[in-house]
C-alpha cells in the first residue's frame, strides 16, 4: 500500500487517507483497515474505509479512508445505513 495524500481534518479529528493498493484481486476492507490501524498505531474500530476503486484489467486499486483519534467520535460522525442502525437498537 502506497499513500499518495494524507490530509489532518482537525474541525473532524481523523487523519483522511489517500492511497494505491497493488493486489490480484479487489483487497477486503478488513485488510485496508488493519493495514492503516498497525501504520498509524489506531484500534481497527477506528479506521473508516469509504471507498475501493479501480479500473477494469487493472491491478491497482485506489482507497479512500478516514482514520478517526477514537471510536466515540466515529460514531458520532459517520452515518450508519437503516438496516445497521436498527440491528443496534
Amino acid at each position: 500500500m502506497k499513500i499518495i495524500h494524507q490530509k489532518e481534518n482537525i474541525l473532524f479529528s481523523r487523519k483522511e487517507i489517500h492511497a494505491d493498493v497493488e493486489s490480484a484481486t479487489t483487497p477486503k476492507k478488513q485488510e485496508i483497515e488493519k493495514f492503516l490501524s498497525e501504520k498509524f498505531g489506531v484500534p481497527s474500530e477506528n479506521v473508516e474505509v469509504k471507498k475501493i476503486g479501480g479500473k477494469f484489467g487493472s491491478k491497482i486499486f485506489n482507497v479512500v479512508a478516514f482514520v478517526y483519534d477514537s471510536n466515540e467520535l466515529k460514531e458520532q460522525i459517520e452515518t450508519r445505513p437503516k438496516k445497521k442502525a436498527a440491528a443496534a437498537a
